[in-house]
């Protein structure tokens, strides 16, 4: 599922959070609850027409003024 060539860097903060997160919920690895987070926050845009709809829901998320 995750290759060589799709790497993306993380604090190693948010890494540890997402560990004990993932451990807890049931994930089995904290990779396979990162790609479940990004699925679920690019499921919320996928169904925009234009990039006009994509700013107006970022916007109302709080991800932009």
């Amino acid at each position: 599922m995750f290759g060589n060539s799709n790497k993306i860097k993380l604090d190693p903060t948010l890494i540890e959070r997402c560990k004990k997160i993932a451990s807890l919920a049931g994930f089995a690895s904290h990779e396979e609850f990162i790609a479940h987070c990004v699925e679920k926050e690019l499921s919320n845009f996928e169904g925009a027409q234009s990039d006009a709809d994509i700013t107006e829901k970022l916007r109302g998320l709080g991800y932009i003024s």
